[in-house]
């Protein structure tokens, strides 16, 4: 089934999703997918495509969307923050409630590939419900993310001193002047956040989310029948890929890890084969990455472990 696609009004302009129907009419459960950042978005699109796909086959409604300033939304970069990509996000999921009978009960999913998991991890402190997070090898640090993103420019200019034109760059940023980095402008208010974002368990923080867009809904389809049951505080599916077999995960996931456990979260994570598709130079696949999303989030892993069921 062709996914439908339509812009979400927002503030400011609009934002384009593409909203992905159960097979069957009848949702098991809700995912939003929130995309990685700057050029790392446009290399996962096809993957992104293909998981979105797959869990519609399997009963789930699935909603992606271009962020402010990303794809096809309104405005560019410059125009963009990290606060408005959360309440981008929020508005989503108001959305994709609204959409489904008894929306607000189903499981929901916040599915994220690298930062985007950052910011699946602010939305979920915003929520006033238990929800299933998947993680895409997920950045634990949003400074680290933004260093990297920022090495950049450096690296573009091969006459100067790269500690010189970071430090200008930030300068900049500092004193309010978007930077131009890679292709993109990037604005003081995005880079400071992301630069304070920490993938970490969200304290409780009940908030309502806001409410559903202006625009008609669509007509709502018959009642679910199924649904997944999620736990007291959620579930954490963590997976990350590597082409070696005997790779593991990496240190700072594990500290992560730790943390979301203690919090009283169910972790599952695994390393599966494949190639690092968010910036390699072609366009390419991991299947298995496909797999193990849909076998952990349609239960596989409480008969066995994941890495087992992966076998």
């Amino acid at each position: 089934m062709a996914p439908e696609a339509f812009f979400l009004a927002a503030r400011p302009g609009q934002r384009f999703c593409l909203h992905h129907a159960p097979a069957d009419g009848v949702p098991r459960g809700l995912v939003l997918y929130l995309h990685p950042w700057a050029e790392e978005m446009n290399k996962s699109r096809r993957m992104a495509a293909l998981q979105a796909r797959a869990m519609a086959e399997s009963g789930y409604a699935v909603l992606q969307i271009d962020l402010h300033g990303c794809g096809d939304s309104s405005d560019t970069w410059a125009e963009a923050s990290w606060d408005g990509w959360v309440d981008d996000a929020l508005q989503a999921l108001a959305w994709l409630q609204v959409r489904w009978p008894d929306g607000n009960r189903l499981p929901l999913w916040l599915w994220g590939l690298r930062a985007g998991c950052l910011l699946a991890s602010q939305v979920a402190a915003r929520l006033d419900q238990s929800c299933q997070l998947l993680f895409w090898q997920p950045a634990t640090s949003g400074k680290l993310l933004l260093q990297q993103f920022l090495r950049l420019k450096a690296a573009a200019d091969l006459q100067g001193d790269a500690k010189s034109i970071l430090a200008a760059v930030r300068a900049g940023l500092a004193a309010g002047q978007p930077q131009d980095v890679a292709g993109y402008v990037l604005s003081p208010a995005l880079a400071h956040g992301l630069e304070q974002a920490v993938l970490a368990p969200p304290k409780r923080l009940p908030l309502p989310l806001p409410p559903p867009p202006s625009p008609p809904l669509p007509a709502p389809l018959p009642p679910s029948t199924t649904a997944d049951e999620p736990s007291d505080r959620g579930r954490v599916v963590w997976l990350e890929v590597s082409t070696r077999d005997d790779a593991g995960l990496l240190p700072a996931s594990q500290a992560a890890l730790a943390a979301w456990t203690a919090a009283g979260f169910a972790v599952q994570a695994a390393v599966v084969n494949g190639p690092a598709f968010w910036q390699t130079q072609e366009i390419e696949d991991a299947p298995a990455l496909l797999q193990a999303s849909l076998a952990a989030m349609q239960g596989a892993h409480q008969a066995h472990p994941l890495h087992e069921a992966l076998a």
